[in-house]
This record gives C-alpha cells, sequence and structure tokens, in this order.
C-alpha cells in the first residue's frame, strides 16, 4: 500500500496538496529516534549472538522487521501527508497501539523474570514503550484537531497560500523535516539547472515569509511594543535591539541550539575511536574469547560499548549528524540574516 502511495503521489517541484498535519516535526524526530533505537537493539542482538555456541536468531530478527516496519510508517505518513487524506492514518495509529501493547507485555515479562534494569535489553524495550506511547499521543493528537474520524464535521484544512502559486519554488518551509535537512527538494532545480542555464522564471518568487515585506511589518509591530512599553518612561526611549529580539530571536535561538548541538557531538569522535583502540588492545591481549550461557544473553550497556564494530557504527552516525546540525545551524543564520536585513 506504501508502493502504491509512492506512485500515486510524486512529490514534484509543486504540489497543492501539500499540508503538514499537527505534530508533523514531532512525529519525524520520534520516528528516527525509534530507528535509532531498532538499530541498538539490532547491534546488542548480534553482539549477543556471537558470543553463544549456536545461533539464536530471536535476538536481532524481530528487531530487523521492526527496523522495516518504522521505515515503511515514515513513508507511509509521507504519501498520506502529500495527498492530504487523513483517513487512512487510521491505519497507522492500529499499528502504534499495537507496537505499544506488544513492547509492554515484552518488558512487564521481564520485570516478572528479574531482569535488571542495568540490561541493555531491558532500557532499548522501556524506550521502545515510551516512543510508541508517544506516536500513539500524537496520531490521537492529529484526530482531535483534524476531526477526520469519530466525529460528523471533519476539519477542512487548506495548504498554504505559496503552494497555491506556481511562481513560488522556494519550497524550504513546506517540505517534511528529513528534505529540509538534506535539502532534496532542490533535486529537480539542480538537475534542470544541469540541463541548461538558470534564469529568474525557474528560480520564481520567494514565499510569503520571507519577502522584505513582510519582515518589515514583523520588525515594526515589534518595534510598535517596544514604544508603548517606554511611553510611561520619559527618561527610556524605545530599544531597536529589543525589537529585533522579539521579532527574530526565535530562529536565532534555534540557530544556537543546532550549535551547540553540533558542537557536544565534536566529542563523540575523540570518544569513540579512542574505545576502538582501546578495544583493539584488549583483543590482542586477551586471546582466550568467553563465550556467553545461552540461559543468559544479556548484554549490559557497558559491555555493549566496548564492542569496536558498535563504536565505528556510532562514529559514523556521529559525524553525520554532527554535519546535519552545522548545516542547519548555518542556513538558519543566514536566513535570518537576509530576513533582518530586508526589514531593516
Amino acid at each position: 500500500f506504501s508502493g502504491w502511495g509512492s506512485q500515486s503521489s510524486k512529490v514534484q517541484i509543486h504540489h497543492n496538496t501539500w499540508l503538514h498535519f499537527p505534530g508533523h516535526n514531532l512525529r519525524w524526530i520520534l520516528t528516527f529516534t525509534l530507528l535509532f533505537v531498532h538499530v541498538c537493539e539490532i547491534a546488542e542482538g548480534i553482539v549477543s549472538d556471537t558470543q553463544m555456541k549456536s545461533r539464536h536468531l530471536h535476538l536481532f530478527l524481530p528487531a530487523v522487521m521492526g527496523f522495516v516496519a518504522a521505515t515503511v510508517s515514515i513513508v507511509y505518513y509521507h504519501n498520506i501527508e502529500t495527498s492530504n487524506f487523513p483517513k487512512l492514518l487510521l491505519a497507522l495509529f492500529l499499528y502504534w497501539i499495537m507496537a505499544f501493547v506488544t513492547k509492554t507485555i515484552k518488558l512487564v515479562r521481564y520485570c516478572q523474570d528479574g531482569v535488571p534494569f542495568s540490561q541493555l535489553r531491558f532500557c532499548i524495550t522501556g524506550i521502545m514503550v515510551i516512543l510508541y506511547g508517544l506516536l500513539m499521543a500524537v496520531e490521537i493528537n492529529v484526530i482531535r484537531v483534524r476531526k477526520y474520524v469519530f466525529f460528523m464535521n471533519p476539519q477542512k484544512v487548506k495548504p498554504p497560500e505559496d503552494l497555491q502559486d506556481l511562481g513560488v519554488r522556494f519550497l524550504q518551509p513546506f517540505v517534511n523535516l528529513l528534505s529540509k535537512a538534506t535539502y532534496w527538494w532542490m533535486n529537480t532545480l539542480i538537475i534542470s539547472a544541469h540541463k541548461k542555464p538558470v534564469d529568474l522564471k525557474a528560480i520564481g518568487k520567494l514565499p510569503i515569509a520571507m519577502r522584505a515585506l513582510t519582515n518589515y511589518v514583523c520588525l515594526k509591530e515589534a518595534y510598535e511594543e517596544q514604544k508603548k512599553k517606554v511611553a510611561d518612561q520619559p527618561n527610556r526611549s524605545p530599544s531597536i535591539w529589543l525589537a529585533m529580539y522579539s521579532a527574530f530571536g526565535r530562529p536565532i535561538l534555534l540557530s544556537s541550539t543546532f550549535r551547540y548541538l553540533a558542537d557536544l557531538l565534536g566529542f563523540a569522535g575523540p570518544l569513540c575511536i579512542s574505545g576502538i583502540v582501546q578495544g583493539f588492545q584488549n583483543t590482542t591481549n586477551n586471546t582466550n574469547t568467553t563465550e556467553k550461557d545461552p540461559s543468559n544473553s544479556y548484554l549490559s550497556s557497558e559491555e555493549f560499548l566496548r564492542n569496536v564494530y558498535v563504536l565505528a557504527v556510532l562514529l559514523f552516525l556521529a559525524l553525520i549528524l554532527q554535519r546535519t546540525f552545522l548545516q542547519a545551524s548555518y542556513y538558519v543564520t543566514t536566513e535570518t540574516g537576509i530576513n533582518l536585513r530586508g526589514a531593516l
């Protein structure tokens, strides 16, 4: 069904049904987190399996299927969102309920068996219960806001005005979170620019929110608020700096947050490399490998992070995430600077 949706709702340079459902960014962030936790679950199962005498596919095969299911779910959601047909989200809602219930049963069973909290498999299962519960809450919020099911009068929401204007081709504010992070929506423009020189018609107009007049009005209103606040204080004059912060402070804080996250992820490189070197040294010194008892296949977080292959994958993911946050910080800073300059 997801494949059919991919063929029937191809995302072109313009799509007049693009519409973000409530909790759009939160859903993508939760799904990315869920995919990462599934990767950790797969790795934990493979590492535990390699330390046993016989193969135990149940340690990692369900996690692989869960990873595929989470990937299909976000593709499914994207197709529904681009076609603006929220009734099909009911199937996704039922899937989150079943996933939440089954993971909760698994977590309860771990508690009954006396599995300690320090074991990685217990922690992963607990995190998945939380993530599936949050995704279920996001779906409930969509039902509550859009009223597409269990309600007599569903809410009808029109796509943004910019998407109705064929002259607007800058689609960064309207695409999904993954396309924003990777600038995937620009592929059409890049391919056309490779075939022939790009003219102003191909670039198109700016969205309403990025035009100088819009930003001027926003800054003017913030400055008028400053004037009202100091009207009763003759010794004070309105501050243009406070007005600029009031009008453009949110994207500036967002850019700073992205930069801080990128700087924090910069510590992952040296830590992972140090762990990899130490792991190889321990492997060289300890030639005798011990095998786990099949009846006790649980792996602690410390044992998991001592595996050199796990550290290599974490290093790779951390570097990709660091560059993504850094690029997002640069983009938000540049866009805010242009808007602020136009407003002034």
